[in-house]
């Protein structure tokens, strides 16, 4: 497997003991992360990996999901939000509607 060219995290609010909890994976950060790699898939990004994080810690903003390595924060996403931050990372832009600006 070839390095990504950019790297995906959503937030899928694990906390030390295991157990999904927080806000992200209350409001579907699972299916998110499905709708996430189909997507990627169906647009043939290839050099884009996805993984589930922990909490956070921006829970008032959840669903979050980051890009790297531009570090661009994202919340709430859904998947109208999920096809606007895929339209950014190919045409090399921000999907400034639902970037987290704190």
């Amino acid at each position: 497997m070839k390095k990504p060219k950019h790297h995906i995290f959503v937030c899928a609010s694990f906390r030390m003991s295991g157990a999904p909890q927080g806000v992200c994976n209350k409001k579907g950060a699972g299916s998110l992360i499905q709708y996430l790699e189909g997507e990627l898939s169906d647009r043939g990004m290839d050099d884009v990996a996805v993984s589930m994080t922990g909490c956070l810690k921006l829970c008032d903003k959840g669903p979050v999901m980051i890009v790297y390595p531009e570090n661009h924060w994202y919340g709430p996403v859904d998947e109208s939000a999920i096809d606007a931050i895929l339209d950014a990372i190919a045409d090399g832009g921000v999907a400034e509607k639902y970037c987290i600006s704190e």
